[in-house]
């Protein structure tokens, strides 16, 4: 069952020509709220209690995919005339799925093990407003430096990447660790893919530049 949702105040008022229905999303992540902020519309923000262990034989796309639905879905529950954002992202290294290391020392692990090869991560986003569930995948693809272990480990102490997926920040020094990425959204490695997003609340009549009108 998700807890009620803790206000935060506005980071500006609604401006004129858009829907004032109230946005929650469906996460306390500190990462997704600060990208959310940039979209200048009003939201709270809702703990869902979701259990986040993969299924037997669950697939990486399949996990990300049931996580944001089922996150999206426990606050819409509790607040059914809101439109609720849910998002989950899973990494992918070869057959193996890694999740937040918690530990300085697993983070290194995870970074020992991804130097110089490919990992996917796959930012789940679901949006459910009443009756209506919009969801969809943003995949990136991420090409790791052939690191030292001096270098990891300086990395881990000075960013304590240890509540990340695949042990980064992408949006602070984590970038220095990549040889490349592909991705179509360039928000969904930090964890809200920001241009899918937008395109969801568009089709809910919730466009953040208004509705075109003067």
């Amino acid at each position: 069952m998700a807890a009620a949702a803790s206000r935060l105040r506005p980071s500006r008022r609604p401006r004129r020509g858009i829907d004032c229905r109230v946005l929650i999303l469906a996460s306390t992540s500190p990462y997704r709220r600060e990208l959310l902020t940039r979209l200048g519309l009003p939201f709270e923000v809702a703990h869902p209690q979701v259990g986040e262990a993969p299924l037997p034989g669950e697939t990486a796309a399949a996990l990300a995919q049931r996580l944001a639905h089922a996150k999206a879905a426990a606050v819409a529950r509790e607040h059914p005339q809101a439109v609720v954002i849910g998002s989950d992202q899973v990494c992918s290294a070869g057959s193996r799925l890694l999740g937040k290391p918690g530990s300085v020392a697993a983070a290194c692990a995870q970074l020992a093990e991804l130097r110089g090869a490919e990992a996917e991560f796959l930012t789940a986003l679901c949006v459910i407003a009443g009756a209506r569930t919009l969801q969809t995948t943003v995949p990136t693809t991420v090409r790791f430096r052939a690191l030292s272990a001096a270098q990891i480990a300086r990395y881990v102490e000075r960013e304590q990447p240890l509540d990340c997926a695949g042990s980064f920040k992408a949006e602070g020094l984590g970038i220095a660790l990549f040889e490349s990425l592909r991705s179509d959204d360039p928000t969904a490695l930090i964890g809200l893919p920001l241009i899918a997003l937008t395109r969801c609340l568009r089709e809910l009549g919730l466009d953040p530049l208004g509705n075109g009108g003067d």
